[in-house]
């Protein structure tokens, strides 16, 4: 029961760090701090993935009817304020954008998240949300430090600013790395803010990567307690089959 105990103990410390945006090359990603536990902030994710995310990116394994229920939400809230494809309450999320003007606009169709958070890391999806800069070079004039040369730009532009990067000296060559990254034009939200707010997002895409966990996770809290109360009733059961021989002894 310790080493639960202290193993709890201790992805609570984890899940209460807070990640800076920026990881330099040869480093490991700062941790997401996200809590899937955490109801309102898994509404506040959902609200983001569909008021910027959707418009390009299906969630095809997560239904409406599943993520209302999970969060608590009715079905007047998900499909009045969340629904924005016409769908029906049972159906999955997919997005409306035809595969071929996603081609046409970006190159290739954007991927379904809903594996994405098992796919690449809550820690990934959080620093790359948070590591967008102005890149001319680039097509879409977006480049980012934790996915170099993406495709994709910053759908979150309006709520963090204009971000752009700072080189360090370039070798001779090579090209200038990328040594930090500064806010050249506030957006709506400050840098705190905006990282609570891809926190929640990153939260959501965690959701819904493995809705189940929700009841999984709820449910481990009890298997856990049925142990301990087993473990400690066998104990007393073997004391009064072991009494006679201790005491004969």
């Amino acid at each position: 029961m310790k080493r639960y105990l202290s193993s709890l103990a201790l992805a609570l410390g984890l899940a209460a760090v807070v990640a800076p945006a920026f990881a330099e090359e040869g480093e490991s990603l700062p941790s997401a701090g996200t809590n899937v536990a955490d109801q309102a902030s898994l509404q506040r994710g959902a609200k983001l993935f569909f008021n910027y995310c959707v418009g390009c990116h299906s969630l095809k394994y997560v239904r409406y009817s599943r993520m209302a229920s999970d969060l608590g939400l009715s079905e007047e809230e998900v499909m009045t304020n969340l629904n924005f494809t016409g769908a029906k309450f049972g159906e999955p999320v997919i997005s409306h954008m035809p595969e071929a003007s996603a081609k046409a606009w970006f190159g290739k169709a954007p991927p379904d998240l809903s594996l994405e958070a098992r796919a690449k890391g809550v820690d990934f999806i959080f620093n790359y949300l948070n590591a967008f800069y102005l890149d001319p070079t680039r097509p879409v004039g977006w480049n980012n430090t934790v996915f170099p040369n993406a495709s994709m730009p910053n759908p979150l532009w309006e709520l963090q600013g204009l971000q752009v990067a700072v080189h360090g000296a370039a070798k001779p060559g090579e090209e200038a790395a990328v040594e930090k990254l500064t806010i050249a034009q506030p957006g709506r939200m400050t840098p705190e803010q905006f990282r609570g707010a891809t926190r929640d997002l990153t939260a959501f895409l965690e959701y819904a990567a493995e809705p189940a966990a929700l009841e999984r996770r709820s449910v481990g809290i009890w298997v856990i307690l049925f142990l301990a109360g087993l473990t400690f009733l066998l104990y007393l059961l073997k004391h009064e089959y072991w009494k006679d021989v201790h005491d004969s002894h």
